[in-house]
């Protein structure tokens, strides 16, 4: 049945629900913020990394573009700022350059919360009547998107933070809950024929479709993800020392970068800058803030290797999506307690795959300027599966892949071992 079709009551529950979701996910993203100075907001660590404030501009540009201004009765705020805070849509026209977001100091951080609110009022305002099914689509693809930015606020303002010798806390970060580490183990997962993509209920992005059928080798996934324990008797046992460990391009980058660590860890091995401020390496929780290289040198040195995203999706799919998000408010990955099976699929850090981000078969990106979402992005980076520490819970599901380049780092990212079985 299509909205057309729907009872008017129905229309008007579907878009009151739809209201209320917007109103949540941008109120969430405000209360990330809270703390934060308009001097903090303007920060641009690196060119990889944005402004808080952009952040925030840029998600509202997203519904003025691409809902708002789809209505021939709506004016855009300032139309100069059509341009300013596109990210990468190069159909819309040109734009500014990344690295230089940090320079864009007008407008005032009271400005973009203005614009915010005025869009906010907008966007409610134009849910009081029916829209047509593809700005109602565009709107989802919004709330979404700014899911996404919400984890990137965090990770972003911990890099810039990180670059202050005060070492500054975002915020006092709750004890997490006392927990033993659950013994490594590996379980077999399927194998044969399976079915990997997104099941068609629900939203999903579109790199995430079509579903498909693909064959499984005999493999094995690691019951929990690799602890900060484990990663220090890797570097202990000369891991960043270790070519042989290495493959090429990761060895070119850690000569290049000088690494020796995860990033945020102190040269002791024994504190880590967090979103707390400078704390203790808990030898027991996920090692987070690796690279797809480090990740991979690591599982060599185990014996073992990285799961493919199959494998992963194969595993998470008979799960509920459970775990350290960061509505738990932790905001740094957290030990396993004791359990069967395969644990910490979802939550705590993203976990680095085998796989290369490539599309699909049959993959058809959106049309317009929303194919740039995601297609664009398919040459050079890898997967990363089951969402983070800093990831909203309702933002996930077993088909979600994320992406980034090997040599990144910043993000929440962690591994699970493999093995072929």
């Amino acid at each position: 049945m299509t909205a057309a079709a729907k009872p008017p009551i129905a229309d008007r529950i579907a878009r009151a629900a739809l209201a209320a979701r917007f109103c949540r996910v941008r109120a969430a993203t405000g209360a990330l913020l809270a703390g934060l100075s308009a001097e903090d907001a303007q920060l641009q660590s690196m060119p990889d990394a944005s402004p808080s404030k952009w952040h925030l501009a840029h998600t509202t540009w997203f519904f003025e573009r691409f809902v708002l201004l789809a209505l021939p009765d709506y004016q855009p705020v300032q139309r100069a700022w059509l341009a300013l805070f596109n990210s990468y849509y190069q159909a819309l026209g040109p734009l500014p350059a990344r690295h230089q977001r940090g320079l864009l100091s007008r407008p005032s951080y009271a400005q973009v919360l203005d614009y915010r609110e005025r869009v906010n009022a907008a966007v409610l305002e134009r849910l009081q009547a029916p829209l047509p099914e593809d700005l109602l689509a565009a709107l989802e693809l919004g709330i979404q998107h700014e899911q996404q930015h919400q984890e990137l606020i965090l990770t972003d303002i911990l890099h810039a933070l990180a670059h202050n010798p005060l070492q500054p806390a975002l915020r006092h970060l709750p004890l997490p809950p006392v927990a033993e580490l659950l013994p490594l183990a590996f379980v077999a997962g399927a194998d044969g024929l399976c079915q990997i993509g997104h099941a068609g209920e629900g939203f999903a992005f579109d790199c995430e479709t079509p579903r498909h059928s693909l064959f499984l080798a005999p493999h094995a996934l690691a019951n929990r993800l690799v602890s900060n324990g484990e990663y220090r008797a890797f570097i202990d046992d000369g891991g960043y020392r270790n070519a042989l460990l290495w493959l090429s391009d990761g060895w070119k980058t850690l000569q290049v970068e000088g690494w020796q660590r995860p990033l945020y860890w102190a040269e002791d091995l024994v504190s880590a800058f967090t979103l707390g401020g400078c704390l203790p390496l808990d030898p027991l929780a996920p090692v987070v803030h690796v690279s797809f290289y480090e990740a991979d040198a690591f599982a060599r040195w185990a014996g073992a290797r990285l799961p493919r995203e199959a494998e992963w999706e194969s595993a998470a799919r008979a799960q509920p999506v459970r775990g350290n998000f960061v509505e738990s408010g932790y905001l740094q990955p957290i030990a396993s307690g004791n359990a069967e099976g395969v644990q910490q699929l979802f939550g705590d850090v993203w976990e680095w795959t085998a796989s290369p981000y490539v599309s699909y078969p049959g993959f058809r990106p959106l049309p317009g300027a929303l194919g740039e979402y995601n297609g664009k992005f398919m040459s050079g980076q890898w997967v990363l599966r089951g969402g983070s520490c800093v990831t909203p819970s309702d933002h996930v599901r077993a088909s979600y892949r994320n992406f980034f380049y090997p040599a990144d780092r910043w993000q929440f990212s962690g591994l699970r071992l493999a093995k072929d079985h």
